[in-house]
């Protein structure tokens, strides 16, 4: 169970219900619609009670969307926290690393906030130690640590926010499926002048059929490799 405060915060009155609920529903409505679709008035009517009872619990809606980010990657912490660890530091990155990216796949609107405000974001935070506890078993530089981690939170959530851009209308309705959908830029690409474009129309054929997860996964790899050749692993 994700590790969230169930007490109000300090010189605020206890609601009818609890952080955990507030939270609980909060990502409820996340995961729906999107930021847009949290209100607190949204939030109040889910949680049966007044919107004043929202602001016992957080000041603002940016506090309300730090604080329910930090709540889903909760449940991110718990399943890392119970995966065992193995000898291979570059090992346990990896496992971590993709653990988080699939929760922000999952769950697009995350990307925003994670590691915002790590001032109420502790869960993030802890996630963010458990992958730099793992470069302190490599011989690395501070700096290179702190680089190394950067690196590898900027791949995942990155390209996870990438796949979670909005869908096209004509993908949604199902008016073209992914392979067409993509085949249509692919020969707009196979158009262009080779003598111009001469990477283009090299990997064109593997733009056309990629997979994402495979293509992130690369990625990943390929920042992993690095610093294991930096730590000389």
């Amino acid at each position: 169970m994700a590790r969230t405060r169930s007490a109000a915060p300090e010189g605020r009155r206890r609601a009818s219900h609890s952080m955990e609920a507030v939270l609980t529903e909060a990502v409820a409505l996340l995961d729906e619609s999107g930021q847009s679709a949290l209100t607190f008035r949204a939030l109040a009517q889910r949680l049966g009670g007044g919107v004043a009872s929202i602001y016992w619990y957080v000041a603002n809606k940016d506090e309300l969307l730090d604080r329910a980010a930090d709540h889903a990657i909760g449940a991110v912490l718990d399943t890392v926290e119970r995966q065992t660890r193995t000898d291979d530091p570059i090992d346990d990155l990896r496992v971590i690393a993709v653990t988080l990216f699939d929760a922000i796949v999952d769950r697009p609107w995350l990307a925003s906030y994670f590691m915002r405000n790590t001032d109420v974001q502790t869960q993030s935070l802890h996630l963010y130690e458990l992958l730099g506890q793992q470069t302190l078993r490599l011989d690395l530089t501070p700096r290179q640590r702190f680089h190394a981690v950067s690196a590898i939170v900027g791949v995942v959530v990155g390209t996870a926010a990438d796949m979670g851009q909005e869908t096209p209308q004509e993908l949604l309705e199902g008016d073209v499926d992914r392979d067409e959908f993509l085949g249509r830029f692919a020969d707009t690409w196979r158009a262009l002048d080779p003598e111009e474009f001469p990477f283009v129309h090299e990997i064109v054929d593997e733009f056309a059929g990629h997979d994402d997860k495979d293509q992130f996964l690369a990625a990943l790899e390929l920042t992993l490799a690095g610093l294991k050749l930096q730590a000389g692993a």
